[in-house]
């Protein structure tokens, strides 16, 4: 199993390892990694890996087996396997992510609907909707994401078992994938802290700390996908600076 340093800190850009092995495909194991694999509508990250014997790029990362991360390598050589290697994320492109991710969590709230599908981007996202009709007020819904936004709301991750998760089924709010099930216990984002809480559902992926990091929110698309299939896309402003 991989050292998940994306989920305990989402905001480490890069951190030393050690390979632990090669894929058949040609791909890179470490023993931990700041890399998140693609899961959830999120993209993988792509950064680069530096040993003492040179630079490799990385494309993506997707998940292996047995809890593994796999780094997907742009050409070749890869580090020997034990080889120190230091990792660095493309940070700009990880936080629009996670800007995005966040922004749609408050969707699906300004949007209180069963969700039928999603995908992220670098700067923009979207949802689908199990809803008849599409929303008629486009600057309501922006003007209630702001309002979410401006809260600066903390935001902050919880462990359930699956016998809890099952008994509260309202947390899950997408119809067409569960979370899953497989190590007994299942990890929820909360947006908000006790009276304050906004959202809470289960989900994998990395978030900002705090809904002011996400900035403007623009809903960029509202378009029909089926009978009862409504799809939203947001775009976001330029992210700020990140400090030093």
């Amino acid at each position: 199993m991989t050292e998940a340093l994306f989920r305990s800190d989402p905001d480490l850009a890069a951190a030393p390892a050690a390979v632990r092995a090669h894929t058949p495909e040609g791909g890179l194991i470490l023993d931990r990694t700041v890399f998140y694999p693609q899961g959830g509508g999120q993209p993988g990250d792509s950064g680069v890996i530096d040993w003492a014997g040179g630079r490799l790029a990385i494309v993506s990362a997707v998940k292996g087996e047995g809890g593994a991360v796999v780094l997907v390598a742009a050409g070749a050589p890869l580090p020997p396997v034990g080889a120190a290697v230091t990792q660095r994320l493309d940070w700009d492109r990880r936080h629009l992510h996670m800007r995005v991710h966040t922004a749609l969590h408050l969707l699906s709230v300004v949007i209180p609907r069963p969700v039928t599908g999603g995908a992220i981007g670098a700067g923009s996202g979207r949802l689908d909707f199990d809803l008849p009709e599409p929303p008629a007020d486009r600057a309501a819904l922006e003007a209630a994401l702001a309002a979410l936004v401006a809260r600066d709301l903390a935001v902050g991750e919880e462990w359930i078992d699956v016998a809890a998760l099952d008994a509260n089924p309202g947390l899950v709010k997408t119809m067409a994938v569960q979370p899953p099930r497989g190590e007994g216990r299942v990890r929820l984002v909360r947006i908000g802290a006790g009276a304050e809480t906004v959202d809470l559902q289960p989900c994998g992926g990395t978030h900002v700390a705090r809904t002011g990091e996400i900035g403007t929110v623009r809903i960029a698309r509202i378009e029909n996908k089926g009978r009862q299939n409504r799809r939203v896309t947001i775009a976001l402003d330029p992210p700020p600076p990140r400090p030093d």
